[in-house]
């Protein structure tokens, strides 16, 4: 698919070293990670953004595991059933009325129901989430490739993030490198079963190369975006203005 050109992806990663340890190889220095290199904290996380970046540039898979290595606990934190009446509402209905609204810089603008998510081609991986809390488990996860719904919705040629919201408030980007990634999902499923609302049904997204918090939970919204610094504060997410990295590569 054209969207997932191999120029298309390192065009959207932002990624930037002034004496040119990435070279020419990835373009664009728009990414929240390296727009405000104001301390030598904000510095060493550009540092580790383009150092990781040129090291995943041929977009490897992360470690797959057997399902006999799932987790029996698989922690919860932060919101496990979001404080919302609409969300309540359509829990009741099983989800039956939930629509994921899909806008900006696309071609076809849409909503997509759970059952319209679960016609699209489906990826089931089973991975290791590490929590920034210093916890980590692994799970297996069934959703349709985020990849797969932006090339439904054509992708204009000038979006560069992905901004997604969730029902509890919570909202973050991620460029192209990561949002095209094949195992950055939206999960319906876990264990071979339906996602638990307090794993973030009705869909969750899967970013396997990051550390959790930027897995979102109780999926509200996806925009395409061409740069995310008119968002919130400008850094690029929540978690970023609440001062923890906006790229959390593993």
């Amino acid at each position: 698919m054209r969207d997932l050109s191999r120029r298309r992806l390192l065009t959207g990663s932002g990624a930037i070293l002034g004496a040119g340890l990435v070279g020419g190889s990835l373009g664009g220095c728009d990414a929240p990670a390296l727009s405000q290199l104001a301390t030598p904290y904000d510095w060493s996380n550009g540092l580790t953004f383009a150092v990781q970046r040129w090291l995943l540039r041929h977009q490897p898979l992360v470690r797959e595991f057997d399902r006999s290595r799932i987790s029996t606990v698989f922690p919860t934190i932060n919101t496990t059933d979001p404080d919302d009446p609409a969300y309540k509402r359509s829990k009741d209905l099983e989800f039956a009325d939930w629509k994921l609204p899909v806008t900006g810089l696309i071609e076809r603008p849409g909503a997509f129901s759970l059952a319209d998510l679960r016609a699209m081609p489906a990826r089931t991986q089973v991975t290791l989430h590490s929590c920034e809390q210093g916890w980590s488990a692994i799970g297996e996860w069934t959703g349709v490739p985020l990849a797969h719904l932006l090339a439904h919705v054509g992708l204009k040629p000038q979006a560069r993030f992905i901004v997604i919201r969730s029902v509890d408030g919570w909202w973050d980007s991620y460029d192209l490198f990561d949002a095209l990634h094949p195992q950055t999902i939206l999960a319906y499923g876990m264990n071979g079963g339906g996602l638990p609302v307090k794993h973030g049904a009705p869909v969750r997204l899967r970013v396997e190369r990051q550390l959790g918090y930027k897995s979102l939970k109780y999926i509200a919204a996806i925009e395409a975006a061409e740069r995310v610094d008119g968002y919130g504060k400008g850094r690029g997410s929540m978690v970023a203005e609440l001062g923890f990295p906006w790229y959390a590569g593993i």
